[in-house]
């Protein structure tokens, strides 16, 4: 199934980085721009959405009931969900999907706004998304037939990875480890490239050793069929460089115990936003 699958139209709304980046995964995967309706205020999003040849409002109630969508897709900020998701109860049909990206809004916060019958998808992507390389988990409500989550699934895909839990609980682990988890990688560059400095190299040198070790690493990670731990014990020999500096890194209390607090207070922030 690809994005040119969808048989119907498609309501986004919130045409942002994210919302973007989602749009243009879409449209090059087949869809046609006819088949889009986005709801986007502020000028400047408006105008790049416009660009690609869908259909733009700056407010919901331009968007004619005819148009009934397939599916509406929530990305916009969770900041703002309570006072717009009201206006939007008038296209939670049986045959319509809301495929939600909003961070911290529940399955039943949706309910609450669009009925207990609405088919809702809640799913947590992560910033790399907006290139095309995110890690997305998503959790559907009891409404969701087989079809729609299929076409869930493919629209997700169209930003990276997918994977799917029944359990909602589950979501704030995912964000505590993969939607939080671009900026404990790129704290990782922080402390490398810092620590280069300080052992003598160059400002510009020791950045660019970092970000490359770590982007290649990450790569070589992705593409090899070895597991990271295997790859590390390649890497590792007996007496060597690099075993003086795990000996530090894997202590007891190294960076797995800070990882392992870091990813704890992340998911007990998260249960503590959706609750």
């Amino acid at each position: 199934m690809s994005a040119s699958s969808l048989s119907g139209n498609l309501l986004l709304i919130g045409g942002g980085k994210m919302g973007g980046a989602m749009l243009r995964g879409w449209l090059d995967g087949g869809m046609r721009p006819g088949q889009v309706a986005v709801i986007e205020p502020n000028d400047a999003p408006a105008n790049e959405m416009r660009e690609l040849g869908v259909n733009v409002h700056a407010d919901i109630g331009d968007v004619a009931d005819e148009f009934a969508p397939e599916v509406i897709v929530v990305a916009v900020k969770p900041q703002v969900i309570n006072d717009a998701l009201p206006a939007y109860r008038r296209f939670a049909r049986p045959d319509a999907v809301f495929l939600s990206i909003a961070a911290g809004k529940t399955l039943a916060n949706f309910a609450g706004y669009l009925g207990d019958d609405a088919a809702v998808v809640r799913a947590m992507p992560n910033t790399p998304a907006a290139i095309g390389r995110g890690m997305i988990v998503a959790c559907p409500n009891g409404h969701v037939g087989t079809g729609q989550k299929d076409m869930c699934d493919t629209l997700l895909a169209a930003v990276g990875e997918v994977a799917w839990v029944d359990d909602e609980g589950l979501i704030d682990a995912v964000t505590g480890t993969s939607g939080s988890g671009p900026a404990y990688v790129f704290l990782l560059i922080e402390c490398l490239a810092a620590a280069a400095k300080e052992a003598g190299l160059p400002d510009t040198l020791a950045e660019q050793l970092a970000l490359a070790t770590v982007s290649g690493a990450g790569e070589l990670a992705r593409i090899s069929d070895d597991s990271p731990e295997q790859l590390r014990i390649n890497v590792t020999s007996p007496k060597g460089t690099t075993e003086a500096a795990l000996k530090v890194l894997m202590a007891e209390d190294g960076l797995q115990a800070l990882m392992t607090r870091a990813v704890k207070a992340a998911t007990d922030r998260s249960r503590e936003l959706a609750g």
